[in-house]
């Protein structure tokens, strides 16, 4: 099959665009799939597919296609094809976009994973272990990030001036919004004992930073760094489940819900826009109350 057009796309985008060599491969590859499957049904490029076409190579992806494709990546797929049809109808190639009504399969929701309060104590507890000034640190901000359900670029961005006051902290979110959040008990003794007992040792190692978290070279400390004093504790905690930072603000959410709280409440909590990002979180608090019930009532199974 002639893949000019496809060609004259993938040009387009370098060109006009300026996509990376990674994008402009990945493009690649999935209208690699659709040429294929052009061929295949004996259509002769792009320019000739219909809607019924594109319908078509819709179900092939969703239903027929081996291996499978994730959701996801029919998504990713579709997505390149139509670009391709839009390009052709712009560029005065095909009389209309045969694409325009096409539309990827609904992805499912998935739901955030959270770990019960207990294994949030017993990683917290484990990071206790080991240099004391390290052991405060790390304690510190992990309480911090379970306290208030911070992201990880959130929590390493903060700067001393920050901690509002022994109660709240200032969070600076996604597009520079801010938002005051509670800190409570725990979290507040281990950030006073951290800036009266580490924080000073460890500024003195390095140039002088107004950052809150700093790393054993006194500088601020890196997503990266905090992403391994998580896994490091609850390697020694015993946690089996994969564990994240976003993983204590999954748990941060779903605790205060479980707890009784408004969903508004965590939305303000979380940063969310849009309370409906936040409502995915009740999904988590019911499946967990089904899952009780099925297990303690008698007349439940």
């Amino acid at each position: 099959m002639d893949s000019r057009a496809v060609d004259d796309y993938l040009r387009h985008l370098t060109v006009e665009r300026g996509l990376a060599r990674n994008t402009l491969a990945s493009y690649r590859r999935d209208l690699a799939i659709y040429e294929a499957w052009l061929d295949s049904a004996g259509i002769e490029g792009p320019e000739r597919a219909t809607e019924a076409d594109l319908s078509a190579f819709l179900r092939h992806l969703s239903a027929e296609r081996e291996p499978r494709l994730a959701v996801s990546s029919i998504a990713r797929v579709l997505s390149a094809v139509r670009g391709l049809h839009r390009f052709l109808a712009e560029e005065g190639r095909t009389p209309t976009d045969p694409s325009r009504e096409l539309r990827p399969p609904k992805q499912p929701t998935r739901l955030p994973k959270a770990i019960p309060v207990e294994q949030v104590a017993a990683i917290i507890e484990a990071a206790r272990v080991g240099d004391d000034v390290i052991a405060l640190r790390d304690v510190a901000l992990l309480e911090l990030l379970y306290a208030t359900g911070a992201r990880v670029s959130e929590a390493t961005a903060l700067n001393v001036d920050d901690l509002v006051d022994d109660e709240v902290v200032r969070l600076f979110g996604k597009g520079g919004t801010q938002r005051i959040v509670p800190v409570g008990s725990y979290a507040r003794r281990a950030i006073d004992a951290y800036l009266v007992r580490s924080r000073p040792v460890l500024s003195a190692r390095g140039p002088a930073t107004p950052a809150l978290f700093l790393g054993t070279r006194g500088r601020r400390l890196s997503r990266q760094a905090v992403w391994q004093v998580l896994q490091d504790a609850a390697d020694r905690a015993g946690v089996a489940a994969s564990v994240s930072p976003h993983t204590l603000r999954h748990s941060f959410a779903t605790h205060l819900l479980a707890g009784g709280a408004d969903v508004r409440v965590v939305q303000e909590l979380l940063g969310h826009a849009s309370v409906a990002t936040t409502q995915i979180y009740t999904l988590v608090t019911a499946d967990t109350l089904r899952e009780m019930y099925t297990t303690a009532h008698p007349r439940a199974r």
